[in-house]
């Protein structure tokens, strides 16, 4: 039997897993991160995109966080973030509309153009399809 660590995702709307897991997966701000049994003990934020977890006995299952922190403690790995979805819910049709009129956004800017508002829905649609892209290679 493998190793495991307990893992809780919460968000403001409560929490979506809890529960042991093999390895979790995130992407922090200088890249992908992989959180095993035994990591040292680590607090760093997160941008949007998948979470995957490898829950005990070697199922993976993949999560879309829009952002948040990560925080490794000997015995648990904790992921609070801002909003979470499991991938599985996630529309790729809607996701990739989301993508074109952020893009178009950004294409089309006018006297009351907000980049940066643009940018961050572009980014999040943009994590969404790398979340749904990730699931589907899992399976």
């Amino acid at each position: 039997m493998a190793m495991t660590v307990h893992c809780d995702i919460v968000s403001a709307e409560g929490e979506i897993f809890s529960g042991l897991v093999e390895m979790v997966v995130a992407h922090g701000n200088l890249g992908d991160l992989g959180i095993a049994p035994g990591h040292a003990p680590l607090i760093t934020n997160l941008k949007p995109g998948p979470i995957t977890l490898t829950k005990q006995g070697g199922d993976r299952e993949v999560f879309y966080i829009s952002g948040g922190f990560l925080e490794v403690q000997p015995n648990m790995v904790k992921v609070l973030a801002d909003t979470v979805q499991r991938a599985a819910d996630l529309d790729e049709a809607q996701a990739q509309e989301a993508l074109k009129a952020a893009e178009n956004a950004l294409n089309a800017k006018s006297a009351d153009f907000d980049y940066g508002a643009a940018a961050a829905r572009l980014a999040e649609a943009a994590a969404q399809l790398r979340t749904v892209q990730q699931m589907r290679k899992g399976k």
